[in-house]
């Protein structure tokens, strides 16, 4: 099925009318974007030491000298291969490799996740991410802790804030690619989507996430995560092993 074909002016109409409900959904979001900036706030140990590239940090200086912070607390599977970690996690770095608007807000922002960071560095390399990463793994909580979390951050002086954090569905106002697929006709794809009568039926929420070689999208034992296959600075991956990570 597809949609039904109109005369431009008919289409307009159509498209005028949704704009009202899309106009509303903007201003609901800033309405809710003020409450957030409105939530209190907790302290957290700054002087908390996180591993990076240069070794043990502090972790105020993640801020890099800027009044704010975000991170996203990365997902990780002890002792998996590259293919078997979080394809949910993986899509967060793809969609934030430049971070030059955030600098401009005096907002710096950076990757943390718990694995241990002899296992976690050969990972950055493999992807070609080029974010800050750090591992928070003998940190407590809500600097570690449960991952797969934005987390905002703000510093006054030495002492360090938590002030907001978001998981799950919250997370994906990052990630362009949702939003340009809720713009077209099929949408993502999945069977939760309210779709037309006769419309495709729809798959298992996220099964494009992970893909073969090919790019069809498999949650077999030769998928990766999607963006595995033509990651920044690497030529495409030619073998794969099972791992009990791989869903």
């Amino acid at each position: 099925m597809k949609p039904p074909v109109v005369d431009f002016a008919t289409w307009e109409a159509a498209r005028e009318e949704l704009l009202v409900r899309e106009k509303a959904h903007t201003r609901e979001g800033d309405a809710i974007a003020a409450a957030r900036r409105r939530l209190p706030m907790v302290e957290v140990d700054g002087k908390a030491l996180v591993t990076g590239a240069n070794g043990p940090v502090p972790f105020i200086s993640l801020f890099e000298d800027r009044d704010e912070l975000v991170v996203y607390q990365h997902m990780w599977w002890d002792g998996a291969p590259h293919q078997g970690q979080c394809e949910g996690c993986t899509w967060v770095p793809v969609h934030l490799t430049n971070p030059a608007y955030l600098h401009a807000r005096g907002v710096s922002f950076a990757i943390l996740t718990v694995g241990a960071w002899d296992e976690v560095k050969p990972f950055i390399e493999f992807m070609g991410y080029p974010q800050p990463w750090y591992s928070v793994r003998d940190v407590p909580a809500p600097i570690g802790g449960d991952m797969g979390y934005f987390s905002c951050f703000l510093r006054d002086e030495e002492r360090v804030f938590l002030t907001y954090r978001t998981t799950g569905r919250g997370t994906e106002r990052v990630n362009g690619s949702f939003a340009l697929l809720d713009m077209t006709p099929y949408g993502r794809g999945e069977k939760w989507e309210d779709k037309p009568e006769g419309w495709p039926e729809g798959r298992d929420a996220c099964w494009y996430w992970r893909t073969d070689a090919q790019g069809n999208p498999t949650w077999g034992p030769t998928s990766r995560p999607a963006p595995q296959w033509s990651r920044p600075g690497a030529g495409p991956v030619e073998t794969l092993g099972r791992n009990e990570h791989c869903h």
